[in-house]
């Protein structure tokens, strides 16, 4: 859910960001930058969280999961969500 949101608030600047006339360029990477401090610190704490349960013999291997995949989906969510956006909003973009 929270990977979901964090893609969702990326793609919303970067529509707010077009509607300012910036380039697609600058519009892509000033929308990934204001929306890096946000989405990381989300993550971060949720990772954070879990760490005391890594020693747990019950709830380790789920709290390792859940770092690992938080971990792929932040960076996926700041690094493919602007690169995915600029290939399938290329006809946008061109203007």
């Amino acid at each position: 859910g929270m990977l979901i949101k964090n893609g969702l608030l990326l793609v919303d600047e970067i529509q707010r960001l077009q509607a300012k006339e910036m380039s697609p360029h600058e519009t892509l990477i000033e929308a990934t930058i204001t929306r890096l401090r946000p989405v990381m610190l989300a993550s971060l704490t949720t990772m954070l969280g879990m760490v005391p349960l890594l020693s747990d013999d019950m709830f380790g291997a789920m709290a390792a999961t859940i770092i690992g995949g938080l971990l792929a989906g932040t960076l996926m969510t700041l690094l493919l969500i602007p690169l995915l956006y600029s290939l399938l909003y290329k006809h946008q973009t061109d203007q």
